[in-house]
């Protein structure tokens, strides 16, 4: 997981955008906009997070404390 990738794509694109690639992706199809990352998996990681923070930020949080909420969520799910 990249913050900078998912940075630029909260930035870049609509919600709409996020999740359409983010389905694209998990239908192991390619997405109509550009999603860094080393393979499938890890863009299909930026995508979700990006959707997850877009959808936060979207209803008026910080990005920087949405961040920090889905990274906090991921640690503590992987302890």
């Amino acid at each position: 997981m990249k913050i900078p990738v998912i940075k630029k794509l909260v930035e870049t694109y609509s919600l709409e955008e996020l999740q359409a690639a983010e389905e694209a992706l998990a239908e192991e199809q390619q997405p109509t906009i550009e999603i860094g990352g080393d393979d499938e998996g890890e863009q299909l990681t930026h995508a979700f997070a990006a959707v997850w923070i877009k959808e936060k930020v979207d209803a008026g949080e910080d990005f920087k404390v949405a961040l920090r909420a889905y990274t906090s969520m991921v640690r503590g799910s992987i302890s």
